[in-house]
């Protein structure tokens, strides 16, 4: 099952993939539609007119957004760090998420607006303490995310949050695959990043360290997962920062993560409208 959320107007909905086409099925909940509960209702819905109509986040506030870093053995070696025996887990928050084909903004103050390629699993049964061989009966769909990340800001400190956290720069969507409709744990699949139309990271989502049922068994003993968090499962090498000359995002670039099974997530990047507006005036 392919889902699909859009806005229209002032209001939001939801649409099922049927043929060529989709099936509107209104204001309808993303966790309830991929239980199946409207099954039936999307084979009699009328067909969504796309005209008029925008992408939408797939879920509006999601629980916890729960990011894991140094993911992929081949990042790890690009990055600062050695391999760590242990998931680098960090917050993301609702604020700083947008949809496909919203722009990436490039805040004020800072020019080291990075990308990262990553599929995301979204947890549709709470638990606590889950065994890893359940795991996977925990996620409810798969969709895709771009952690856009400010490296300065994320090297202040030690810890991430702030760099990865500015506002308008976590792009998801723009569908959400239900989980049985991909191999188990989304394993297996091609995960590609394109600036301006050049590969930038090109992985398989076989090389990740920790699988999804592994991360969940993990993130479980500690916090309790509810339906609707996301789990960020990681990006490959190939990071703007990592290369020689740096090839961070700047004003006007179009940035795509493209995973096998799931689709296309595309965005432009702009500069802050703060930026724009003060730019002007010293013009």
């Amino acid at each position: 099952m392919r889902v699909m959320s859009y806005r229209k107007g002032a209001d939001t909905g939801l649409a099922v993939a049927r043929g060529d086409g989709w099936a509107d099925l209104g204001a309808a909940d993303l966790l309830a539609v991929l239980a199946g509960d409207h099954a039936g209702a999307a084979d009699t819905a009328p067909e969504l007119d796309l005209a008029g109509v925008t992408p939408a986040l797939p879920l509006a506030r999601p629980g916890k957004i729960i990011c894991v870093g140094l993911n992929y053995a081949d990042h790890t070696a690009e990055s600062p760090y050695e391999q760590p025996n242990y998931p680098t887990l960090f917050p993301r928050f609702t604020t700083s998420l947008i949809p496909d084909g919203a722009p990436i903004v490039r805040p004020r103050v800072s020019q080291d607006l990075d990308f990262e390629g990553e599929v995301v699993a979204i947890i549709g049964k709470a638990g606590r303490h889950i065994a890893r061989d359940k795991a996977l009966e925990h996620v409810a769909g798969y969709s895709i995310f771009n952690d856009g990340s400010l490296r300065d800001y994320q090297f202040k400190s030690p810890q991430w949050t702030v760099g990865k956290n500015f506002d308008n720069t976590g792009a998801f969507g723009p569908v959400v695959v239900s989980a049985d409709a991909l191999p188990p744990g989304a394993r297996g699949l091609r995960l590609q990043t394109r600036l301006n139309g050049e590969v930038m990271q090109d992985a398989n989502t076989d090389d990740m360290i920790y699988p999804v049922d592994e991360l969940i068994a993990i993130i479980s003993e500690a916090i309790t997962l509810e339906p609707g968090d996301l789990i960020v499962t990681g990006t490959p090498a190939g990071i703007g920062m990592a290369r020689d000359p740096k090839r961070y995002m700047k004003p006007g670039d179009v940035i795509e993560v493209v995973v096998e099974g799931i689709g296309v997530l595309r965005n432009p990047v702009e500069e802050s409208a703060i930026w724009r507006a003060r730019s002007r005036i010293r013009a």
